[in-house]
C-alpha cells in the first residue's frame, strides 16, 4: 500500500511534469490552473494546496528543470575529467549546449535567468558550479589570464546576453554566428597564449597554481587557508596591474 507522502509527492511530481511540457510547448500563458489540473488528473484545489498559486507551480517548474539540465551537464563535466578530454573543448562543448538550450526553451530559459530566482535556486547554483569545473579544469593547464571567479562571471554574462539577443531577434534573422563570435570574444578576454609560446607572465601560473592549491593536502589546513589568500591577493593586484597597462597599449596605437 502507497503511504500518503508518497502520493502526495508522485502527484506534486505529475504536476510539475505536465506544466513543465504546457511551458516548453505553448508558453507561461499556457500554464493554467484548470489546464495543469486536466493534465495531471487532479483537481484544481490540489494544485493550489501544494503549490500555493501559478506563480509558486512556475517556481517549482523552474527549479526541476534546473535541477535536470544541471545535473545531465555535471555528469558530461565528470566523464570529461575522468576520460581525460582537453579542457577547452569541454568548455566550448557546455557553451554550445547552454546556448541550444536557452534558443530551444525562450520560456524556460527566461524564468531560469530570472535573478531572484538564480539567487535563490539550489538547482542554478548547481549549474553554476558546473561551470566552475570547466573553468577550473581551464586553470589548471596554466591558461586562463584573469581569476577563475571572473572567468565564470565573464561566460555566464555573455550566454545569457548571447540567448537574450537571439530570442529578442526573429527567427529568419537571427545571426547564426553572433553565439560563435561571442564564445571567441570571451576567450581573448580570459585566455593566454598556448603553453608553449612565451610571454603569458604570472598570472597565468598564480592562476594556476591557486586551481591546484587546495590540492596540496602535505600542508596543514592552516597552512592551505594562509597559501590560498597569498595567491588570491597576487591574483587581485595582477588584475589590477594588468588593466592600466592594457589602456596604455591600446591609447598608444
Amino acid at each position: 500500500m502507497i503511504d500518503a507522502p508518497s502520493r502526495r509527492s508522485d502527484t506534486r511530481s505529475r504536476i510539475v511534469d505536465v506544466a513543465a511540457r504546457l511551458l516548453r510547448e505553448h508558453g507561461p500563458a499556457a500554464v493554467t490552473t484548470r489546464g495543469v489540473a486536466e493534465g495531471a488528473g487532479v483537481q484544481a484545489p490540489t494544485i493550489y494546496r501544494l503549490f500555493g498559486d501559478k506563480d509558486g507551480l512556475l517556481d517549482a517548474v523552474a527549479e526541476h528543470v534546473m535541477a535536470t539540465y544541471a545535473s545531465a551537464k555535471a555528469a558530461i563535466v565528470q566523464a570529461a575529467s575522468a576520460d581525460n578530454v582537453d579542457p577547452l573543448g569541454d568548455l566550448r562543448a557546455g557553451w554550445e549546449m547552454q546556448i541550444d538550450f536557452g534558443v530551444a526553451n525562450p520560456a524556460l530559459f527566461r524564468l531560469l535567468s530570472d535573478p531572484d530566482r538564480v539567487l535563490h535556486s539550489p538547482a542554478a547554483q548547481s549549474g553554476r558550479r558546473v561551470l566552475e569545473s570547466r573553468v577550473h579544469r581551464v586553470a589548471v593547464t596554466g591558461r586562463l589570464r584573469v581569476s577563475e571567479q571572473r572567468a565564470v562571471n565573464i561566460i555566464q554574462a555573455a550566454g545569457i546576453g548571447a540567448i537574450q539577443t537571439l530570442l529578442s531577434t526573429p527567427a529568419e534573422q537571427r545571426d547564426a554566428g553572433l553565439a560563435e563570435s561571442m564564445y571567441e570574444a570571451v576567450l581573448r578576454q580570459i585566455l593566454t597564449d598556448a603553453p608553449e609560446h612565451p610571454g603569458n607572465g604570472p598570472m597565468a601560473t598564480t592562476v594556476a597554481f591557486r586551481a591546484v592549491a587546495p590540492q596540496l593536502d602535505m600542508l596543514s589546513d592552516a597552512e592551505q587557508q594562509l597559501l590560498t589568500e597569498w595567491l588570491d591577493r597576487v591574483v587581485d593586484a595582477l588584475s589590477g596591474a594588468a588593466s592600466p597597462l592594457l589602456g596604455a597599449t591600446r591609447s598608444s596605437r
